[in-house]
């Protein structure tokens, strides 16, 4: 049976125009892989409502989940919570068991819970929250999307609470085998191979050392005992 698929929607002008390097998908697609849930889609769009909504809508239907970044906070420019709702044709207001969460959070740190920071309970009606530790204010999952926060250390938190939920497949497994020859030495030799082994990813992934051309052969599966194997007959055939 293959491995549960998944999708990631990072949202957010910040990392669109430069300003924010997005970290998220890189710590995302690591813990996917551990699980067994093929990471095979990220698109990144703008703080934008029709954007947000179609990719929403395209990846939902084309994936086993889906997983947002960005745009839950409490500034007028966070509408991803509204934007997911809009997919779904949910209803969102603000929840009472949210709302309980916030106010606990900021009574215990002494500051109010002002209008801006009560945007951040406002959940569409049929999802489940996301538990966050870190600063409290949930991210919620819909469907199969998984709604979280951008900054990182949150975001991190909110898929340690989500993951144990999923139910995974095989965890992808990588061979690396280093060769200091250009790729258009090894090309005709690992397209053989490729097609020795077609249940198998093969990549090629060139650098340059002291100016020598030399290229990381990256063989990825599920099996362990086939990758050994393909690994023996890899270094067998650029060694022969």
């Amino acid at each position: 049976m293959p491995n549960p698929t998944a999708a990631m929607l990072v949202i957010g002008d910040e990392i669109l125009s430069g300003r924010t390097r997005d970290a998220n998908m890189h710590y995302l697609a690591g813990q996917l892989t551990e699980m067994g849930i093929d990471l095979k889609e990220v698109r990144v769009v703008s703080d934008d409502r029709d954007a947000i909504i179609a990719a929403t809508k395209t990846l939902s239907a084309g994936y086993d989940h889906v997983f947002t970044s960005g745009g839950i906070g409490p500034t007028h420019d966070d509408i991803t919570a509204d934007c997911i709702a809009a997919a779904f044709g949910a209803h969102i207001d603000i929840r009472d068991d949210a709302r309980a969460l916030l106010q606990a959070h900021y009574d215990r740190s002494g500051q109010e819970l002002n209008a801006a920071r009560l945007r951040m309970a406002r959940i569409p009606d049929g999802a489940n929250l996301i538990d966050n530790p870190v600063s409290t204010a949930p991210g919620f999952s819909l469907k199969n999307v998984h709604v979280m926060a951008g900054v990182p250390s949150v975001f991190k938190a909110m898929v340690a609470s989500v993951l144990p939920t999923l139910t995974g497949g095989a965890p992808l497994l990588s061979r690396t085998l280093r060769m200091m020859r250009g790729e258009g030495d090894l090309a005709g030799p690992l397209g053989a191979f490729a097609d020795e082994f077609p249940d198998l990813s093969v990549g090629s992934y060139p650098f340059q050392k002291d100016g020598v051309y030399g290229s990381n052969i990256v063989v990825r599966g599920s099996d362990a005992g086939q990758l050994d194997a393909a690994m023996v007959a890899l270094e067998a055939k650029f060694t022969a």
